[in-house]
């Protein structure tokens, strides 16, 4: 049977010294080695297992099998993928001299990029970091707040999925630092990314009690009611209408606040007079009662005539002098 190279490769973004069974038993039985110190060769050291840092050279690696069955390389956290490839091409010209051999001692969890988000926009808000990032205030990003989530909106609107990958990012960027900068608020008051993505699980196991304990729901009607009943049980609110975002848009607003009111059971005459705005709050209310979005009819009906504002402004350019 042939020498082998064993290149190990583990996740950066896991405790180090967490590998497989077949990884532990790799470097308990034969040399590590590795181009240069991480936490996982502390952690191998710690456990009783010798890595020896070298000069990354394959004619090194190569020497290392000497009456050898087998050698570790360690791969750092970048996972080495420039000397694997030096070293495999060695190999090539030489097969005989051993097999090179792809082992993963740890894989990366689902959402371990989001690590890489919160670390990269950690070192950005941080001394040292990007000086726009660390004069803004809660108050200053909230704009781009908004504007990254209508950006989405709009890459959902014209079903441009790639698009859509894009600005949720960016909506991603505008949750991570403001976290981030709630981390220095004073006087015990502080709270980070971790309070955030806490307090997102706790709801969605406590309101979805069909998924995550024994109840029994049937459909969706019953499973909205539920989450509903829930909510309200969560929230002591003086006021149906507590927690309606008073910044949406007012058609959006306007049929929020009907349907509060309606959900409640509550009769409250629509303001009457020929004025603009009760007119409006009449027409929101008339297409509620339609099924229909009054926001989204009038946003189509909007882009519409924005296609016959382009289309009038073409006819009336003038030929090039």
């Amino acid at each position: 049977m042939p020498a082998r190279i064993i290149l190990l490769v583990t996740s950066p973004r896991l405790p180090a010294g967490l590998l497989t069974a077949a990884a532990w038993d790799a470097v308990r039985q034969f040399p590590v080695l590795t181009a240069a110190e991480s936490e996982q060769a502390d952690a191998l050291r710690h456990a009783g297992v010798p890595v020896e840092v070298i000069i990354p050279d394959p004619e090194r690696v190569v020497s290392e099998l000497s009456g050898k069955a087998a050698v570790v390389w360690l791969a750092g956290p970048a996972g080495d993928q420039d000397f694997a490839r030096q070293l495999g091409l060695r190999l090539t010209r030489e097969p005989e001299l051993a097999e090179l051999e792809l082992m993963y001692g740890s894989w990366d969890p689902p959402g371990a990029r989001l690590l890489d988000a919160v670390a990269v926009l950690d070192r950005l808000a941080s001394p040292g970091g990007d000086p726009w990032k660390r004069v803004q205030t809660h108050r200053s990003l909230a704009q781009y707040m908004l504007e990254e989530a209508y950006e989405a909106f709009d890459a959902i609107e014209a079903d441009d999925l790639e698009t859509l990958r894009e600005e949720l990012g960016d909506v991603l960027l505008q949750v991570i630092l403001h976290a981030r900068m709630a981390e220095e608020l004073p006087d015990g008051s502080a709270w980070g990314i971790d309070d955030v993505a806490g307090g997102l699980v706790e709801k969605m196991v406590r309101r979805n009690p069909h998924v995550f304990a024994d109840a029994d729901i049937t459909d969706i009607e019953e499973i909205t009611a539920n989450w509903e009943r829930i909510k309200k049980a969560e929230k002591s609110r003086e006021s149906i209408l507590d927690g309606v975002a008073l910044s949406q848009p007012a058609l959006a607003l306007a049929a929020k606040i009907l349907q509060r009111a309606e959900r409640a059971g509550l009769e409250v005459p629509l303001p009457a007079g020929d004025e603009l705005g009760p007119a409006l709050l009449r027409v929101v209310a008339q297409a509620r009662a339609a099924g229909v979005d009054a926001e989204a009819e009038l946003r189509r009906t909007t882009l519409t005539y924005a296609t016959s504002v382009r289309s009038a402004e073409q006819k009336n350019v003038g030929p090039a002098e």
